[in-house]
């Protein structure tokens, strides 16, 4: 029988996150504009989601708390001018809570959060940035060139940005995402410390992700077609539980079943629109997600009214548990 001493150490626990949602607001949507095939006039009353996640370095007991998404801007006045004519084709609308008022439900203020993720810079996922005033903020590549200019290659009033958005010197932009780049050497990087500057490498049947904590508890995951600067998180919140949010990778569940296919519409010019930048990259996207799902990894998507009216979802919100 060996000695206490002489047996190996039980097996660490693997790293996780905790994941709350957030309310970021409210609006209707045509569904024309998303799935196909719909009735013209069938609308959808759906939220913008936001999500919390914090960690726990595993040796230093650092706490670092991240805001994926800021969802509607709580004063739709403040938006540019045009996105608040966008905005006047998605009423109803309600903004409040916004993601500020829903993080002060569970007892946390702007100041508390290190980090705002953005999943891509449409107006309905923006929120105000300037109610995180020590936060640094976080973009895929490719988010910065679109704010820098409206692209003419996108089409639809979503398709409009505000080049002011981003606070200087609190912004860091993902490199590129590419299956040639050259691997650097993210060595120094200590699990449990973040590291946005890490290497993008595949991770099952996802083609490029970043390993934020060096430690797989959460991770950024390029998610293109939807819009240039597009991701997604994957989170393990325990060892048989991962959530991936999945932004506007896809924006109804319909689309993840089979039982539609994403919407395009033609504008007052005849030009064919879609709410996807590159339809065929969405749907390759839409394909690893569903993937993920059958391999029962948990989705949620930014508009996903089905996953936020589910009772059991309740008391995942932040601050649910105090109220």
């Amino acid at each position: 029988m060996p000695s206490e001493s002489a047996r190996p150490p039980p097996p660490k626990a693997a790293a996780v996150v905790s994941v709350h949602a957030l309310s970021g607001g409210h609006f209707s949507l045509p569904e024309y504009q998303f799935v196909h095939p719909v009735s013209r006039d069938a609308r959808r009353t759906v939220p913008s989601l936001a999500f919390l996640i914090q960690h726990s370095n595993q040796i230093t007991g650092k706490q670092t708390r991240i805001v994926f998404d800021l969802g509607l801007r709580r004063d739709v006045k403040r938006y540019a001018p045009p996105i608040q004519k966008h905005v006047e084709t998605r009423q109803p609308m309600t903004t409040d809570p916004d993601v500020t008022k829903s993080l002060a439900n569970g007892g946390l203020a702007a100041n508390d959060i290190d980090y705002v993720i953005y999943s891509h810079v449409h107006w309905d996922h923006i929120g105000e940035p300037r109610d995180f005033p020590t936060s640094t903020f976080i973009v895929g590549h490719g988010a910065l060139a679109l704010l820098d200019g409206t692209s003419s290659s996108l089409r639809g009033g979503h398709s409009f940005f505000e080049s002011d958005l981003l606070p200087e010197g609190r912004t860091v932009e993902l490199s590129e995402p590419s299956p040639h780049a050259l691997k650097r050497n993210d060595s120094r990087t200590a699990p449990g410390e973040i590291n946005f500057n890490g290497s993008w490498q595949a991770y099952g049947g996802l083609p490029q992700v970043l390993d934020l904590f060096n430690d797989g508890s959460l991770l950024i995951v390029d998610a293109p077609g939807h819009l240039p600067g597009h991701i997604n998180l994957l989170a393990r919140l325990s060892d048989d539980h991962q959530v991936y949010m999945a932004g506007d990778a896809c924006h109804d569940r319909r689309l993840l079943t089979g039982e539609k296919t994403i919407g395009e519409w033609n504008d007052v010019h005849g030009h064919v629109c879609c709410i996807h930048a590159d339809r065929k990259q969405a749907e390759q996207t839409i394909e690893r997600i569903r993937v993920l799902e059958k391999d029962g990894v948990e989705i949620i998507f930014a508009h996903d009214v089905e996953w936020e009216n589910n009772p059991a979802n309740k008391a995942r919100f932040f601050g649910a548990c105090s109220e």
